[in-house]
């Protein structure tokens, strides 16, 4: 995970257009999310990286035109659903944040 989000913040420094960093973000939050899926993890920093990772994804998802937007939330909804099955709070905080970005935006939840 370290070296994901040295990547990532590697890339918003050089270049860090949004759609650019949209996609590593919600890539990496698709990734975090199969992997806690998968294995699980008895470590809470892994589901606080990926709350935080989740939030960036959104912010940048929603910097886009409405159009190139969508397929970001798209597979940041799936990994909202998928994080009700997890535990350790993490379908709640997603759920959490989902929900102020659906508040700002006007859009449903």
């Amino acid at each position: 995970m370290a070296n994901a989000k040295k990547a990532i913040a590697g890339y918003k420094k050089a270049i860090g257009h949004p759609e650019g960093m949209a996609e590593l973000t919600t890539f990496y939050c698709e990734e975090v999310m199969a992997f806690l899926t998968s294995y699980g993890m008895e470590d809470e920093g892994y589901y606080a990286a990926l709350i935080r990772m989740f939030e960036q994804a959104l912010k940048w998802a929603m910097h886009l035109p409405a159009n190139s937007r969508a397929p970001f939330l798209d597979r940041l909804h799936r990994v909202r659903e998928a994080g009700r099955n997890i535990g350790w709070g993490v379908g709640d905080e997603l759920g959490d944040l989902w929900d102020a970005v659906s508040e700002d935006d006007g859009a449903d939840g």
